[in-house]
């Protein structure tokens, strides 16, 4: 790994970025994983409006999700489906 807290951490083979600074959750969408940038943020801030309908909570995390992130059109039901499973298996832990 090359770069340090000035220049950045980038690879020093490639130029990309280190396996180990990718910060990118990712989660199952249509059973291939997918990176979700700021997940975490995401589902605590869905959990902060204290909703309880499912088409509610899922409308909010896509909603956020879609202004960090590119959903596909054909693919937002399934996001919706990956997106409510992940927010519900952050609510239980």
């Amino acid at each position: 790994m090359g770069g340090d807290d000035k220049d950045g951490y980038y690879c020093s083979i490639c130029g990309g970025i280190p396996p180990d600074k990718i910060t990118t959750k990712r989660i199952l969408v249509d059973g291939k994983e997918t990176g979700i940038d700021q997940l975490d943020w995401i589902i605590a801030e869905v959990k902060k409006l204290g909703l309880t309908d499912d088409a509610a909570i899922t409308g909010e995390l896509l909603k956020r999700t879609r202004a960090l992130n590119y959903v596909p059109t054909k693919k937002v039901q399934e996001y919706e489906k990956a997106l409510l499973a992940e927010y519900k298996h952050a609510l239980s832990q």
